[in-house]
């Protein structure tokens, strides 16, 4: 039924519940005739009229509008509200229960801003808690509905986030491209900057460097137009990522930096925490000497993320670059510990989350000369990769396995390992 058909029935319903006909309703402010097609839904009444009708029907204006009373509204919104606030300190087992639950509730049925709401909430609590594959379902069912413009950009940017961190590449890049290739898109706006962050990082693990450059160089000349700090952040730590990919270190560094610089002064916890994890992340790899204050960004970045609305992934994430860190500083045992950690936390649909946890743990026990313990390890790595999509992100998992076979002994396995990050790179 349409708006109008819904406001129209509720109009009759509760007329006849008052025993009123529709001459009696309409006099003497307008006529039954009109009365009877605003029921029928073949009229649709002025804000004014349905002011005069709730009046004259002794009954809240906000339930001819939505099908709920005032106070059903406020119930609702204050529900939403405390969905909302457990999903930001991190609860997101509660969180992701008071979204279903309000989901559930009927007088939801005429209300299509706050329903939207719930279930991009919804959503949202669902990819925290790990289940990237039921959050790109609500995701996708969302995308269904009739959404504004700004929440079909917010929900396309999050589908795209899920499925590049599920390795379902080839549909991020279709929904990111869907949107921002689309002849009607908006102009350059903060989400849509972001949404075109989250395609750039599809576009670099798939491999695809040529057009992550360039569409690096088109995000940073919109942000710099636009001079936001959410499109600044946005687009200069995406950027980096490409610069570290193209081999450019210290630009990449730089990018960083200023993205670092932006959030910490205007981000949300949650996002300036990610970002330090991530910085600390680039660090390490460009300059490994600074380990012990990559070491100790991590830290603050977990501890920040453990107080947020941080997924399971980002968590596993943070877990497995304090291994890194420990590694590069000679603190395999510590290393151990905090790899399985990472490795438990991440989401089983996030395999090459898996395989970087196994990949690390074989790093230390080499190191500590546990050989048997990092061959079990490289197996993992192997099995964790082998149903794998080819991707950039894959074939250096691929040759960094290699490496540990080679360190092992393995010299048939490394050789076929260097053969799939070969093809994996589209070599």
């Amino acid at each position: 039924m349409t708006t109008s058909d819904l406001v129209g029935l509720r109009i009759k319903t509760v007329r006849r519940q008052r025993g009123l006909s529709q001459a009696q309703l309409a006099h003497p402010e307008l006529s039954d005739s009109y009365v009877s097609l605003i029921e029928s839904g073949k009229r649709t009444p002025t804000p004014a009229v349905l002011e005069l009708l709730a009046q004259k029907l002794d009954c809240s204006l906000s339930y001819l509008v939505n099908g709920v009373t005032a106070e059903q509204m406020e119930d609702i919104e204050l529900a939403l509200g405390y969905a909302r606030l457990a999903l930001e300190n991190g609860e997101v087992t509660e969180a992701r229960t008071r979204f279903a639950e309000l989901l559930a509730d009927n007088n939801l049925t005429g209300l299509a801003s706050l329903r939207q709401d719930v279930q991009f909430g919804l959503a949202l609590a669902t990819e925290a808690s790990g289940d990237l594959e039921g959050a790109a379902q609500i995701l996708c069912r969302l995308r269904e509905d009739e959404l504004p413009p700004e929440r079909q950009i917010e929900v396309a940017s999050a589908l795209v986030r899920v499925y590049k961190v599920s390795d379902r590449l080839t549909e991020a890049v279709e929904v990111g491209e869907a949107v921002l290739g689309s002849p009607s898109r908006p102009s350059w706006s903060d989400p849509l900057i972001e949404l075109g962050a989250n395609l750039l990082a599809a576009y670099l693990y798939r491999g695809d460097l040529l057009r992550a450059r360039q569409y690096a160089a088109e995000l940073l000349n919109a942000s710099d137009a636009l001079g936001t700090p959410r499109s600044v952040v946005a687009a200069n730590w995406n950027a980096s990522l490409v610069a570290l990919a193209m081999g450019q270190g210290e630009e990449a560094m730089s990018l960083a930096e200023r993205a670092l610089a932006v959030q910490s002064e205007t981000g949300q916890p949650r996002n300036l925490a990610r970002m330090r994890l991530a910085y600390a992340a680039l660090l390490l790899r460009v300059r490994p000497q600074a380990s012990g204050e990559a070491r100790e960004i991590v830290l603050r970045a977990n501890q920040e993320l453990s107080e947020t609305s941080a997924s399971t992934f980002d968590k596993a994430h943070g877990l497995m670059e304090l291994a890194r860190s420990e590694i590069v500083g000679g603190r395999l045992e510590e290393a151990l510990t905090h790899a399985a950690m990472g490795r438990d936390a991440a989401p089983g649909t996030a395999r090459a989350a898996g395989a970087e946890s196994h990949l690390l743990m074989s790093r230390a026990y080499i190191g500590l000369g546990r050989f048997d313990d990092a061959s079990g390890e490289i197996d993992a790595v192997r099995a964790w990769l082998s149903p794998m999509p080819d991707s950039s992100k894959v074939a250096s998992t691929w040759y960094a396995a290699a490496e540990g076979m080679e360190e092992l002994g393995d010299v048939e396995g490394a050789v076929g390992a260097y053969q799939r990050a070969l093809a994996s790179a589209g070599l």
